[in-house]
Formats: C-alpha cells, sequence, structure tokens
C-alpha cells in the first residue's frame, strides 16, 4: 500500500513541521506493494517512538488500516517474531504434545483434559507428598469433579522451587527512591516464620485466617504461611468499610486477621487497623503490621504486633492437605447482596500458574507487576502465576494511577505489566508514564472489565508496541476462560483464543450457537468452583442452563461475547448489561466504546432505563468528562448531540439517547468494575 499522509496532518495532531516532513517521506518510502500488517509493522517498530505524539500514533493506525478486511479478523496491533513463537512456553508444550501450532494445542487441551493438565502438572514440577492416582475423576458428573484424587499436596510448596538467591519480590514504597528485593530464600522463611506463629498461637489446619492489608512483602508472607500451616486464608481488599469487612470475616468465620495499622495512599496515612476493629464482632485476634517501622497506635490486649507474631524459627514442614481442601476463601464483589464466598482449594492455584505459564508466558527471572490487592482474585492469582513459574513480584505500595508508579515500573525493569481499563485510561490523561523507558515489557495484560481499543493502542506505544494479552475469567474460575497469547497477533481489546484446558460456546436467545450471545463454560477444568460457603452452587452456575451443540453440561458465567472472524473474540460486558432499544438487543460496551470517543468524554457508562409508565427502555449515559478547550464544565446538552452523532455514524441511528447524566466519577466494585446495576437503581429512584 502506498502511504499517503498530509505533513500539515500531523501538525495539527501535535508533530512539529520538521519531523512531520520528515515522518511523511519515510511513510511513502514504504513500498506500495506492502499488505497493511506489513506496513502497520514496519510503521511501529521502526517511526513510531515516545517522542512522537500518540494522535500521530493513532492517526497512522486508522490510515493503515483503512480499507482492511474485517472478515479476516480484527486488524493488528503487534505481531509476534518467528523469535517470539519459537522462545514461547507454549511452542515448547507444541513440541511435548505434537501438535503443529496454537489452535491445534487449545483443541487438543480441551478435548484430552485429563493428559493436558498432566502435562502442565510435570512442567510447573507441582510438588506432592503423595502423587495422584489419576488426573481427574468425574464419577459424580462433570459438575462436580474430583480434581488429583488419592493426592496430597501443599500448594505453597509449589511456590519455592527455583534457585533460591532470585529475588521473589521487588518492592518499593511510594516515600522511598529506589526498590529493594527479598529472595526466594527469605520469603520462604519468612512465610514459614508465620506459619510456626500460628501454630505457636494455637490456631489448627482448617482455621480460618483473614488478611485484609494491600499486596506487601508481608501480606504475601502471611498468605504463604497461612496456606502452608494448612489454615485457610479468607481474602478482604483493604479499600472495604467496617461493614464489609465484618460481613467477610462473619461468613467465612475468621478466627484471626492480619492487617496493619495504617495505608499509606499519596502520602497520606489512612485507617486500616482502626477498620479492622470496628468490623469484628467475635474474639477474633488480630495481627498488624507496621507501615513505617513502628506502630503509630497502640493495639488492643487480645491484638499483637507483626513482629512479636511470627516466630524465630524459620523452618517449617507445610502440612499435608487433600487436592480438594480449601487454601482460600475469596468474594464476590457483593454490591447489590451478601457476597458470594468462594473457596480455592490447593488444587485451583495450578490453574493460575498455567494461566502464567501459557497465556502470559511467565518465565524464570521474570518481573511481573499487577496493582491489585489480597481481596480480589488477581492477588492471589499473581503470587501463583509468578512464583510457580519462577518468576519475580513487583509491588508498589501506592496509588498505580501515579507518575511515581510508573517510574517504578521503569526501575524495577518491569516484563509483564497487569493494567484494567480505567488506570491505562488515567495515565493517558495525565501523562503520568510520558518520558519514561519502558522498553523491558515484553507483553501487558488486561482484566476487570472490557477494554477500549483507543486507550490500549495507547498503552500499547508506551512499551514500542508490545502486545496486551486481554484475560477474562472469574474467582469462581481460578484465573481466566478467554485470553490471548504471545504467538498470535493481537489486536486492542480482542481475545484470540479461549483459555487452555476448557472451552465455552456462545448462544444465542433461542439457545443456540451464534455468533453474538452469552458465553458459557463447558466443564470441567482445575479451578472451576464446586461449592459456594453461602449460596447454592448448582443453582447459580448449573439449574437453567442450555445444554451445549454436542449435547455438553454447560457451566453459567454471565459474560456476553462476540466471535469475530479469525478465532478472536470481543467482550460485550455482562449479560444483565445487555439492553433492547428499539426492538434490537445491544450491549453497554458496544454503546460505550462510541461514546468514550467523543472529544470530552472521559469515560461513560450506558444503561437501559425502563419508564415507571411502560414503553420502550431509554437510553441513558452517564460521562465522566474533562474541561472544554475554555476551561469550563462540558455542557451535557451539547455533550448529548455530538454523543448521538457518534452513535448514528458508528453504530446504529435507531439508538436515541434519552438524557446524559455527567458525574465527577463512575462507581466500581473493589476489582474496579462498573457497578451499572447501581447506576441504574438510582436513576431510576429519581425518575419513577
Amino acid at each position: 500500500m502506498r502511504l499517503k499522509i498530509a505533513s500539515h496532518t500531523l501538525v495539527e495532531l501535535g508533530l512539529d513541521p520538521a519531523a512531520a516532513e520528515e515522518l511523511c517521506a519515510r511513510l511513502e518510502a514504504i513500498p506500495a506493494d506492502t499488505p497493511p500488517a506489513g506496513a502497520w509493522l514496519e510503521v511501529s517498530r521502526t517511526l513510531l517512538g515516545p517522542d512522537i505524539p500518540f494522535p500521530v500514533h493513532a492517526h497512522l493506525y486508522q490510515s493503515i488500516f483503512a480499507e482492511w478486511d474485517h472478515k479476516t479478523g480484527p486488524p493488528p496491533a503487534w505481531i509476534p517474531s518467528v523469535a517470539d513463537i519459537v522462545g514461547s512456553n507454549i511452542a515448547a508444550l507444541c513440541k511435548r504434545a505434537g501438535v503443529p501450532e496454537i489452535r491445534a494445542l487449545h483443541q487438543w487441551s480441551a478435548q484430552n483434559r485429563e493428559e493436558f493438565w498432566s502435562q502442565i502438572i510435570d512442567t510447573l514440577t507441582i510438588r506432592f507428598k503423595k502423587h495422584p492416582q489419576s488426573i481427574v475423576d468425574v464419577s459424580d458428573g462433570v459438575t462436580n469433579p474430583s480434581w488429583l484424587p488419592g493426592a496430597r499436596l501443599n500448594i505453597a510448596e509449589s511456590c519455592f522451587q527455583t534457585k533460591r538467591d532470585r529475588p521473589s519480590i521487588v518492592y518499593q514504597d511510594e516515600t522511598a527512591n529506589q526498590p529493594e528485593t527479598i529472595s526466594y530464600d527469605q520469603l520462604d522463611r519468612l512465610s514459614n516464620r508465620v506459619a510456626n506463629g500460628l501454630v505457636g498461637a494455637g490456631f489448627e489446619p482448617g482455621d480460618a485466617i483473614a488478611i485484609a492489608m494491600p499486596m506487601t512483602v508481608e501480606s504475601v508472607a502471611a498468605y504463604l504461611g497461612v496456606v502452608k500451616a494448612g489454615c485457610v486464608v479468607v481474602s478482604v481488599a483493604d479499600s472495604f468499610a467496617p461493614k464489609e469487612i465484618g460481613t467477610r470475616l462473619r461468613i467465612a468465620a475468621a478466627k484471626a486477621v492480619v492487617t496493619q495499622d495504617v495505608v499509606r495512599r499519596a502520602h497520606k496515612l489512612l485507617p486500616m487497623y482502626e477498620k479492622v476493629v470496628a468490623a469484628i464482632d467475635s474474639p477474633a485476634r488480630v495481627i498488624v503490621a507496621p507501615t513505617a517501622e513502628a506502630l503509630t497506635l497502640p493495639l488492643r490486649n487480645t491484638d499483637v504486633e507483626w513482629a512479636q507474631f511470627v516466630d524465630t524459627s524459620d523452618r517449617f514442614d507445610p502440612v499435608s492437605c487433600q487436592p480438594d481442601d480449601p487454601s482460600n476463601i475469596l468474594f464476590s464483589s457483593g454490591t447489590t447482596a451478601e457476597p458470594k464466598a468462594i473457596p480455592w482449594t490447593h488444587a485451583t492455584p495450578i490453574k493460575c500458574a498455567m494461566d502464567g505459564h501459557l497465556h502470559h508466558d511467565i518465565k524464570p527471572g521474570e518481573v511481573v507487576a499487577w496493582p491489585t490487592n489480597i481481596g480480589w482474585m488477581m492477588g492471589p492469582w499473581l503470587i501463583y502465576a509468578t512464583l510457580i513459574n519462577g518468576g519475580t513480584m513487583a509491588l508498589y505500595y501506592g496509588s498505580p494511577v501515579t507518575s511515581e508508579f510508573c517510574r517504578f515500573v521503569q526501575t524495577a525493569q518491569v516484563n509483564l505489566l497487569g493494567v484494567v481499563p480505567s488506570l491505562v485510561k488515567a495515565w493517558q490523561n495525565t501523562g503520568a508514564a510520558d518520558g519514561l523507558d519502558w522498553s523491558s515489557i515484553r507483553a501487558f495484560t488486561s482484566t476487570g472489565e472490557s477494554s477500549n481499543p483507543g486507550d490500549y493502542l495507547y498503552l500499547m506505544s508506551l512499551a514500542g508496541y508490545r502486545p496486551v494479552i486481554e484475560y477474562c475469567g472469574g474467582t469462581e474460575i481460578g484465573g481466566g476462560y478467554i485470553s490471548g497469547t504471545v504467538v498470535q497477533p493481537a489486536s486492542p481489546s480482542t481475545f484470540s483464543t479461549p483459555a487452555f484446558g476448557l472451552d465455552f460456546c456462545i448462544l444465542g436467545d433461542d439457545g443456540t450457537p451464534a455468533p453474538s450471545g452469552e458465553l458459557f463454560i463447558i466443564p470441567p477444568s482445575i479451578g472451576l468452583s464446586n461449592q459456594l460457603l453461602n449460596r447454592d452452587h448448582h443453582a447459580i452456575y448449573y439449574r437453567g442452563t442450555p445444554t451445549g451443540p454436542n449435547g455438553e453440561v454447560l457451566r453459567r458465567h454471565g459474560d456476553e461475547f462476540e466471535a469475530l472472524p479469525g478465532g478472536y473474540y470481543r467482550g460485550q460486558g455482562r449479560a444483565d448489561d445487555t439492553m433492547n432499544l428499539g426492538g434490537i438487543k445491544t450491549s453497554s460496551k458496544e454503546i460505550e466504546r462510541v461514546i468514550d470517543t467523543v472529544p470530552g468524554v472521559v469515560e461513560s457508562a450506558a444503561i437501559a432505563h425502563d419508564p415507571p409508565d411502560g414503553g420502550p427502555s431509554r437510553l441513558v449515559i452517564f460521562a465522566v468528562t474533562a474541561l472544554d478547550p475554555s476551561g469550563k464544565p462540558q455542557r451535557p446538552r451539547r455533550l448529548k448531540v455530538s454523543m448521538q452523532r457518534a452513535i448514528a455514524d458508528r453504530l446504529n441511528p435507531l439508538f436515541k439517547i434519552h438524557d446524559v447524566v455527567t458525574v465527577e466519577s463512575l462507581p466500581r466494585t473493589a476489582s474496579n468494575k462498573v457497578m451499572r446495576r447501581l447506576l441504574r437503581d438510582q436513576y431510576g429512584s429519581r425518575h419513577a
């Protein structure tokens, strides 16, 4: 293709005239017979650097793929090299399994689940105290499988099989100038001291021990120490109010809580121990780690400081457990009702580690950063996916939206950086990552919610165009059911494969296979939950589900997906976030993708409002906006006109906006998902 880009257009996008002329000349030098994907590969790898404003990047991407044949799949923003593919963990498994490429590998993994998981267990060198008699027993049905029957293990042992002097964690407080490290040997010994402290305090295997604190060296050591002792971690997000903390402690019957005195955020000290104490309505003991060198407040007589609790002995033989013994109780967001309590077993982390190994290509010694929390699944996921694969966790003790965090990514030489969509939006709006060298990054990964293609093209540009591994799953899955890889071209905001070891189907409203609709998982798989502590597991995930196209039992998860050409997929949000506008079914995410491109819109949430007097659903947009060019707030009426034009041009002219509501921020769960249901309830109560 011949790239004809006007230099004045690039100047209007922020490039200085001399640089614009030079870039145009280099673009015209690309041979005319170069296909679009090849042209973008050349442009992104050799012509676009951090010194060129991102709007220029976006314009060139759109221009190169303006006539792209979408029937072949979504346009790629990153294409793996031969070295990327050959050196991948996926390629190594393909060779061992005797399959030619990734599509065949997934098919093999879904059709031969016992053999696949056997290979994964060997590859990850999962440690057993007694080896299993088989991989899976489905004699009670695929909805209630028994994984690794006859085995005895403690999954924490599998986290300490790499070189003892290799860094296990690189970490930095927001007040520090440089990161520090703790080796695998040091982390192993510290977690042993925690386990010995639990035993010495009279706790027994099976006791529930809550952890309510940020991701720190101490929280990771506490997590692994609790698991080693045969106890059960109760995951609690440090952002929760006392009422939410108390609910989780009560459901899990927690006998103790590990926390901090305070939490430092943006150089402010926020209460943590006080919240935990306010949440406790039982004689649970609290173990308190100081944020600084010494505690900042006195403790109750029943509570104890971290240094006094951890035992002096750093040797401990992890308690032998059955594979289906619980190791961790995690919770759903619980925004409208009591949260579901979801047990992870000693087998669940094998799913985390597999996803890290194959989908994220984590290799020994690589640094993995993912701003997260013990309170939602990506905290435990990060521990297991990183340590079982011999990597190094990168933990920043502060807010990830800041330039300080972005500099930490550079200084820590992060290789895999995990994000959520709102975090990328914040970096782009504030320029927090501008001028930094993120060339160490091999891949990004993203979860939490569906992302925006423009935002994720920007994210890829921060590291000289590296792939984003879109990753979608859930706490009750132990990881993802759909993902990307480093051996397939990456297109912003799309998924390229079902997760290995399981499969799914997309069904339309009539319960038959469709290119767009609700996604159902085909069990079994390691990681899929078998029980809930406070709900009917079978009723939530299996009751009333249709059968698969080949008569398979299907498991409900509640996400809507669209299958794209070329084996790719695009998330459409939650099934309960779909709406019917003028007789046409669409999703919140489809509308939000368009609305978020409107100038002045920072982020948006689309809901359907059913008028109290009946009639068709009305489209309502909640929007977080930037100031207009004159420094004044955006006018909702003018925004509505721009939004309506964008929807008519890019989606469907029949979708009419009923109302636009500007807000300072969108309500989110602790795991950063937009609470559209809350917005629907709030809007409905005001317009009843």
